[in-house]
Protein backbone atom coordinates (compact mmCIF):
# COMPACT_ATOMS: atom_id res chain seq x y z
CA UNK A 1 0.00 0.00 0.00
CA UNK A 2 2.86 2.39 0.81
CA UNK A 3 4.30 1.75 -2.64
CA UNK A 4 0.96 2.65 -4.25
CA UNK A 5 0.78 5.92 -2.33
CA UNK A 6 4.41 6.57 -3.23
CA UNK A 7 3.56 6.48 -6.94
CA UNK A 8 0.37 8.50 -6.42
CA UNK A 9 2.44 11.20 -4.76
CA UNK A 10 5.00 10.97 -7.53
CA UNK A 11 2.28 11.36 -10.16
CA UNK A 12 0.97 14.50 -8.46
CA UNK A 13 4.51 15.88 -8.29
CA UNK A 14 5.08 15.36 -12.01
CA UNK A 15 1.66 16.69 -13.03
CA UNK A 16 2.05 19.72 -10.79
CA UNK A 17 5.49 20.40 -12.24
CA UNK A 18 4.06 20.16 -15.76
CA UNK A 19 1.48 22.86 -14.96
CA UNK A 20 4.22 25.06 -13.53
CA UNK A 21 6.42 24.55 -16.60
CA UNK A 22 3.60 25.49 -18.99
CA UNK A 23 2.70 28.57 -16.99
CA UNK A 24 6.35 29.57 -16.46
CA UNK A 25 7.22 29.34 -20.16
CA UNK A 26 4.29 31.56 -21.08
CA UNK A 27 5.09 33.97 -18.25
CA UNK A 28 8.77 34.05 -19.25
CA UNK A 29 7.97 34.83 -22.87
CA UNK A 30 6.31 38.05 -21.79
CA UNK A 31 9.55 39.04 -20.02
CA UNK A 32 11.47 38.58 -23.29
CA UNK A 33 14.45 36.74 -21.85
CA UNK A 34 16.68 34.15 -23.50
CA UNK A 35 16.02 30.43 -23.64
CA UNK A 36 18.90 29.58 -21.28
CA UNK A 37 17.86 32.30 -18.80
CA UNK A 38 14.28 30.99 -18.74
CA UNK A 39 15.68 27.53 -18.00
CA UNK A 40 17.92 28.80 -15.17
CA UNK A 41 15.50 31.22 -13.51
CA UNK A 42 11.90 30.22 -14.23
CA UNK A 43 11.82 26.54 -15.17
CA UNK A 44 14.56 25.56 -12.71
CA UNK A 45 12.63 27.28 -9.96
CA UNK A 46 9.45 25.48 -10.97
CA UNK A 47 11.01 22.03 -11.24
CA UNK A 48 12.82 22.54 -7.91
CA UNK A 49 9.52 23.02 -6.08
CA UNK A 50 9.11 19.25 -5.46
CA UNK A 51 12.42 19.28 -3.58
CA UNK A 52 11.36 22.41 -1.69
CA UNK A 53 7.96 21.06 -0.66
CA UNK A 54 9.37 17.63 0.26
CA UNK A 55 12.29 19.12 2.22
CA UNK A 56 10.17 21.58 4.23
CA UNK A 57 7.75 18.80 5.08
CA UNK A 58 10.61 16.48 6.09
CA UNK A 59 12.17 19.13 8.38
CA UNK A 60 8.83 19.98 10.00
CA UNK A 61 8.16 16.32 10.88
CA UNK A 62 11.74 15.92 12.20
CA UNK A 63 13.16 13.92 9.32
CA UNK A 64 15.73 16.46 8.10
CA UNK A 65 18.11 13.70 6.95
CA UNK A 66 15.59 12.92 4.23
CA UNK A 67 15.59 16.59 3.15
CA UNK A 68 19.38 16.87 2.81
CA UNK A 69 19.62 13.46 1.17
CA UNK A 70 16.96 14.39 -1.37
CA UNK A 71 18.77 17.60 -2.34
CA UNK A 72 22.17 15.92 -2.73
CA UNK A 73 20.67 12.96 -4.57
CA UNK A 74 18.57 15.20 -6.80
CA UNK A 75 21.60 17.29 -7.77
CA UNK A 76 23.55 14.15 -8.61
CA UNK A 77 20.61 12.77 -10.61
CA UNK A 78 20.32 16.08 -12.49
CA UNK A 79 24.00 15.99 -13.44
CA UNK A 80 24.45 12.33 -14.43
CA UNK A 81 20.92 11.27 -15.37
CA UNK A 82 19.05 14.32 -16.71
CA UNK A 83 22.07 15.98 -18.33
CA UNK A 84 23.33 12.66 -19.68
CA UNK A 85 19.95 11.64 -21.14
CA UNK A 86 19.57 15.03 -22.80
CA UNK A 87 23.11 15.06 -24.24
CA UNK A 88 22.77 11.47 -25.42
CA UNK A 89 19.69 12.37 -27.47
CA UNK A 90 20.89 15.74 -28.79
CA UNK A 91 24.42 17.05 -28.04
CA UNK A 92 24.61 20.44 -26.32
CA UNK A 93 27.00 22.58 -28.35
CA UNK A 94 28.12 26.20 -28.67
CA UNK A 95 28.61 26.56 -24.92
CA UNK A 96 29.01 30.23 -23.96
CA UNK A 97 30.67 31.99 -21.01
CA UNK A 98 27.38 32.63 -19.20
CA UNK A 99 26.66 28.90 -19.16
CA UNK A 100 30.19 28.14 -17.95
CA UNK A 101 29.72 30.67 -15.14
CA UNK A 102 26.63 28.77 -13.94
CA UNK A 103 28.73 25.59 -13.79
CA UNK A 104 31.34 27.43 -11.69
CA UNK A 105 28.58 28.50 -9.29
CA UNK A 106 27.52 24.84 -8.98
CA UNK A 107 31.08 23.89 -8.04
CA UNK A 108 31.27 26.68 -5.47
CA UNK A 109 28.00 25.61 -3.82
CA UNK A 110 29.16 21.99 -3.69
CA UNK A 111 32.37 23.10 -1.95
CA UNK A 112 30.25 24.98 0.60
CA UNK A 113 28.27 21.81 1.37
CA UNK A 114 31.48 19.79 1.69
CA UNK A 115 32.89 22.38 4.12
CA UNK A 116 29.68 22.32 6.18
CA UNK A 117 29.86 18.53 6.30
CA UNK A 118 33.49 18.38 7.48
CA UNK A 119 33.15 21.30 9.93
CA UNK A 120 29.74 20.06 11.15
CA UNK A 121 28.17 23.46 10.53
CA UNK A 122 24.36 23.58 10.86
CA UNK A 123 21.75 24.70 8.37
CA UNK A 124 20.08 27.45 10.41
CA UNK A 125 18.51 30.89 10.15
CA UNK A 126 21.83 32.52 9.26
CA UNK A 127 22.47 30.01 6.47
CA UNK A 128 18.93 30.50 5.19
CA UNK A 129 19.16 34.28 5.12
CA UNK A 130 22.52 34.31 3.32
CA UNK A 131 21.36 31.62 0.87
CA UNK A 132 18.17 33.41 -0.14
CA UNK A 133 20.07 36.67 -0.61
CA UNK A 134 22.68 34.99 -2.78
CA UNK A 135 20.00 33.16 -4.77
CA UNK A 136 18.20 36.41 -5.59
CA UNK A 137 21.47 38.03 -6.63
CA UNK A 138 22.39 35.13 -8.96
CA UNK A 139 18.93 35.00 -10.53
CA UNK A 140 18.66 38.77 -11.03
CA UNK A 141 22.09 38.75 -12.67
CA UNK A 142 20.99 35.89 -14.93
CA UNK A 143 17.82 37.73 -15.96
CA UNK A 144 19.85 40.82 -16.81
CA UNK A 145 22.30 38.81 -18.91
CA UNK A 146 19.55 36.73 -20.50
CA UNK A 147 17.54 39.76 -21.51
CA UNK A 148 20.37 40.81 -23.82
CA UNK A 149 20.00 37.65 -25.91
CA UNK A 150 17.55 36.84 -28.69
CA UNK A 151 14.40 35.26 -27.32
CA UNK A 152 13.65 32.04 -29.13
CA UNK A 153 11.11 29.91 -27.28
CA UNK A 154 8.66 28.40 -29.72
CA UNK A 155 5.50 27.01 -28.15
CA UNK A 156 2.37 25.89 -29.94
CA UNK A 157 0.20 27.62 -27.38
CA UNK A 158 0.68 30.83 -25.48
CA UNK A 159 -1.33 31.69 -22.38
CA UNK A 160 -2.48 35.03 -21.06
CA UNK A 161 -0.74 36.45 -18.01
CA UNK A 162 -3.67 35.48 -15.77
CA UNK A 163 -3.85 31.88 -17.07
CA UNK A 164 -0.07 31.56 -16.69
CA UNK A 165 -0.28 32.60 -13.02
CA UNK A 166 -3.21 30.22 -12.41
CA UNK A 167 -1.24 27.33 -13.92
CA UNK A 168 1.79 28.12 -11.76
CA UNK A 169 -0.16 28.30 -8.49
CA UNK A 170 -2.27 25.24 -9.33
CA UNK A 171 0.95 23.34 -9.94
CA UNK A 172 2.38 24.50 -6.62
CA UNK A 173 -0.71 23.23 -4.79
CA UNK A 174 -0.38 19.81 -6.44
CA UNK A 175 3.34 19.72 -5.64
CA UNK A 176 2.78 20.40 -1.96
CA UNK A 177 0.04 17.78 -1.66
CA UNK A 178 1.96 15.23 -3.72
CA UNK A 179 5.15 15.77 -1.73
CA UNK A 180 3.31 15.14 1.53
CA UNK A 181 2.07 11.77 0.28
CA UNK A 182 5.44 10.93 -1.28
CA UNK A 183 7.57 11.76 1.78
CA UNK A 184 5.32 9.90 4.21
CA UNK A 185 5.34 6.82 1.96
CA UNK A 186 9.14 6.96 1.56
CA UNK A 187 9.60 7.15 5.33
CA UNK A 188 7.32 4.16 5.85
CA UNK A 189 9.19 2.13 3.24
CA UNK A 190 12.52 3.09 4.84
CA UNK A 191 11.30 1.92 8.23
CA UNK A 192 9.95 -1.36 6.86
CA UNK A 193 13.22 -2.15 5.05
CA UNK A 194 15.44 -0.80 7.87
CA UNK A 195 17.11 1.52 5.36
CA UNK A 196 18.40 4.87 6.68
CA UNK A 197 16.16 7.74 5.64
CA UNK A 198 19.11 9.63 4.18
CA UNK A 199 19.79 6.74 1.80
CA UNK A 200 16.15 6.68 0.71
CA UNK A 201 16.33 10.44 0.23
CA UNK A 202 19.50 10.37 -1.83
CA UNK A 203 18.10 7.72 -4.19
CA UNK A 204 14.34 7.11 -4.40
CA UNK A 205 13.06 10.52 -3.29
CA UNK A 206 15.79 12.30 -5.26
CA UNK A 207 14.93 10.39 -8.43
CA UNK A 208 11.24 11.15 -7.99
CA UNK A 209 11.78 14.87 -7.51
CA UNK A 210 14.23 14.93 -10.46
CA UNK A 211 11.61 13.53 -12.82
CA UNK A 212 10.35 17.01 -13.82
CA UNK A 213 13.90 17.97 -14.85
CA UNK A 214 14.23 14.67 -16.72
CA UNK A 215 10.96 15.24 -18.60
CA UNK A 216 11.99 18.82 -19.44
CA UNK A 217 15.41 17.61 -20.61
CA UNK A 218 14.05 14.88 -22.87
CA UNK A 219 11.34 17.10 -24.37
CA UNK A 220 13.87 19.90 -24.89
CA UNK A 221 16.20 17.51 -26.67
CA UNK A 222 13.40 16.26 -28.91
CA UNK A 223 12.52 19.86 -29.79
CA UNK A 224 16.24 20.67 -30.20
CA UNK A 225 16.06 23.29 -27.47
CA UNK A 226 18.95 21.88 -25.44
CA UNK A 227 19.92 25.29 -24.03
CA UNK A 228 16.64 25.12 -22.19
CA UNK A 229 17.57 21.76 -20.62
CA UNK A 230 21.09 22.92 -19.72
CA UNK A 231 19.73 26.00 -17.98
CA UNK A 232 17.15 23.90 -16.17
CA UNK A 233 19.74 21.46 -14.77
CA UNK A 234 22.33 24.04 -13.70
CA UNK A 235 19.67 26.39 -12.36
CA UNK A 236 17.81 23.63 -10.54
CA UNK A 237 20.96 22.59 -8.68
CA UNK A 238 21.51 26.20 -7.60
CA UNK A 239 17.90 26.43 -6.41
CA UNK A 240 18.25 23.13 -4.54
CA UNK A 241 21.22 24.26 -2.45
CA UNK A 242 20.34 27.91 -1.90
CA UNK A 243 16.56 27.84 -2.20
CA UNK A 244 15.52 24.41 -0.90
CA UNK A 245 18.06 24.04 1.92
CA UNK A 246 17.95 27.79 2.56
CA UNK A 247 14.17 27.96 3.02
CA UNK A 248 14.09 24.62 4.87
CA UNK A 249 16.59 25.96 7.41
CA UNK A 250 13.97 28.49 8.55
CA UNK A 251 11.85 25.59 9.77
CA UNK A 252 14.51 23.95 11.95
CA UNK A 253 18.24 23.45 12.45
CA UNK A 254 19.91 20.39 10.91
CA UNK A 255 23.24 19.10 9.59
CA UNK A 256 24.52 17.08 6.65
CA UNK A 257 23.84 13.48 7.77
CA UNK A 258 26.99 11.41 8.30
CA UNK A 259 25.60 8.45 6.35
CA UNK A 260 25.71 10.48 3.11
CA UNK A 261 28.34 13.04 4.04
CA UNK A 262 31.72 13.14 2.37
CA UNK A 263 31.48 10.36 -0.25
CA UNK A 264 28.29 11.60 -1.94
CA UNK A 265 29.32 15.25 -1.85
CA UNK A 266 32.77 14.46 -3.27
CA UNK A 267 31.10 12.43 -6.01
CA UNK A 268 28.83 15.39 -6.79
CA UNK A 269 31.89 17.65 -6.95
CA UNK A 270 33.66 15.20 -9.29
CA UNK A 271 30.70 15.08 -11.68
CA UNK A 272 30.27 18.87 -11.68
CA UNK A 273 33.97 19.40 -12.42
CA UNK A 274 33.73 16.83 -15.22
CA UNK A 275 30.81 18.71 -16.79
CA UNK A 276 32.71 21.99 -16.48
CA UNK A 277 35.64 20.33 -18.25
CA UNK A 278 33.44 19.37 -21.19
CA UNK A 279 31.95 22.88 -21.29
CA UNK A 280 35.22 24.79 -20.89
CA UNK A 281 37.58 22.77 -23.09
CA UNK A 282 35.28 21.17 -25.67
CA UNK A 283 32.45 23.76 -25.67
CA UNK A 284 30.18 20.76 -26.05
CA UNK A 285 28.35 18.15 -23.94
CA UNK A 286 27.72 15.26 -26.29
CA UNK A 287 27.04 11.55 -26.39
CA UNK A 288 30.41 10.77 -24.81
CA UNK A 289 29.33 12.49 -21.61
CA UNK A 290 25.83 11.05 -22.05
CA UNK A 291 27.21 7.51 -22.01
CA UNK A 292 29.58 8.21 -19.09
CA UNK A 293 26.85 9.91 -17.08
CA UNK A 294 24.31 7.10 -17.47
CA UNK A 295 26.93 4.51 -16.49
CA UNK A 296 27.91 6.59 -13.46
CA UNK A 297 24.27 6.89 -12.38
CA UNK A 298 23.71 3.13 -12.51
CA UNK A 299 26.94 2.61 -10.58
CA UNK A 300 25.95 5.22 -8.02
CA UNK A 301 22.61 3.54 -7.36
CA UNK A 302 24.37 0.20 -6.84
CA UNK A 303 26.86 1.91 -4.50
CA UNK A 304 24.31 3.51 -2.16
CA UNK A 305 22.36 0.27 -1.79
CA UNK A 306 25.41 -1.97 -1.37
Amino acid sequence: MNLIFLFIGLGLLVFGAELIIRGSISFGKKLKVSLFAIGVVIIAGGTSLPELASSINAVVINHADLAVGAVIGSNIANLILVMAATAFLIPISNINQNQINQAWINIGLTLILISMSYLILPFNFIFGTLSIGLLFFIMLTQIKQGSLNVYEVEEKRDYSLLISIVLIFSGIALLIYGSDIFVESAINIANQLSIPEAVIGVSLVAFGTSLPELVVGILSAIRRKVDFALGNVLGSNIYNVLGVLGVSSFFGNFNVPTVIGSADLLFMLFVTVMILGFMFFLKRIGRTYGSIGLILYVGYIFYIYS
